[in-house]
């Protein structure tokens, strides 16, 4: 909206028309400006009703098509909320995940801590094609990711939350800044996921919540091999089993719940795990293990109530991380391209 006004005896945007403007008017008119100044900063930020006009039926939209893709593979709830993750800690929440690579493009999905790991990307291109049907060039698609991550951990047990909508589609997408280290390894030390999510401005009570989210899904043999044959934090039945699928060579790409005790629910038993050295990753074991961050697992594995509300409270944080609004960024039609 225009601060211009259409009379001459106003100011205009940056200063005076007429040298005998009153007094009592100029303060008026400063004060419109910083009202329509407020009001379009406040319009460009994410809302939890961002869509209740344009596209009403998008939540229970969405919801079914996570709802589907879980009947069929219990796993992709972990995946699709592990997707929303990788996406926010390179360059903000603005689906550049999504991105498929062309011959004069590649972005982030065969980045190291991407490249045949990451998936989900078919689930998200079946609801964004259901939502277009819906409420055509409407609904971005990072806004679509992030309710599939809230989805996935409500229709496996988690918390709820009202998720904060608005965010706009990027037109690129970076391969070095999804290589950059950005995105902590499974092989990182408490320092090193400390510092990660403080960059992104998560707390380190952010990132052990976060950390929960191993509660589900699986693991590929190459990202915990070394811990189950070399580290001696951990239990040696545990170490035992996870041997028998994955052995010191070959079978990279064998699988093991993160979760050992309830792989399949989204609870506070991670933590529990933990406490038992039965964390699968080097990065999950290294949250317990006479650091800074063993209280906060110790009360999240006796009080999931306060896991739950601490999850919520993070994943409302990282949805936050550099959202384009406003007229930044795209509504992509498609979600694996740009317009």
């Amino acid at each position: 909206m225009s601060t211009t006004p259409h009379s001459s005896s106003f100011p205009t945007k940056m200063g005076i028309t007429t040298s005998h403007t009153p007094k009592n008017v100029v303060i008026f008119v400063l004060a419109l400006q910083l009202v329509f100044l407020l009001m379009g900063s406040s319009s460009a930020q994410l809302s939890t009703s961002f869509y209740s006009k344009t596209c009403p039926k998008l939540l229970p939209i969405v919801r079914s098509g996570v709802q589907s893709a879980i009947a069929k593979e219990t796993r992709m709830g972990a995946s699709l909320l592990r997707l929303h993750f990788h996406d926010c800690f390179v360059n903000g929440c603005d689906g550049s995940i999504l991105l498929d690579d062309t011959a004069t493009f590649r972005g982030e999905q065969t980045a190291p801590p991407n490249n045949r790991s990451v998936r989900g990307f078919d689930v998200i291109k079946a609801i964004k094609s259901s939502v277009e049907k819906a409420c055509p060039g409407v609904v971005s698609c990072a806004d679509i990711l992030t309710l599939t991550a809230h989805d996935s951990v409500n229709i496996l047990g988690g918390p709820t939350w009202e998720v904060k909508l608005g965010r706009r589609d990027s037109k690129t997408a970076s391969f070095s800044a999804a290589s950059s280290g950005v995105i902590p390894p499974p092989s990182s030390t408490l320092a090193n996921l400390i510092n990660r999510f403080s960059a992104k401005g998560l707390s380190t009570k952010d990132m052990v919540a976060l950390s929960g989210a191993h509660t589900i899904g699986l693991a590929r043999c190459t990202s915990f091999r070394n811990r189950i044959y070399n580290e001696s934090n951990i239990d040696a039945s545990f170490a035992k089993l996870r041997q028998r699928s994955c052995p010191r060579r070959g079978g990279n790409d064998n699988l093991a719940p993160l979760d050992v005790a309830t792989p399949k629910f989204f609870d506070n038993y991670y933590y529990k795990n933990l406490l038992n050295q039965k964390g699968l990753l080097h990065s999950d074991q290294v949250l317990h293990n006479g650091g800074s961050t063993d209280s906060l697992v110790e009360q999240y594995s006796k009080n999931d109530k306060i896991f739950d509300a601490d999850f919520v409270t993070a994943m409302i944080k990282m949805g936050d991380i550099q959202p384009l609004t406003g007229s930044k960024g795209e509504i992509r039609k498609v979600c694996s391209k740009p317009n």
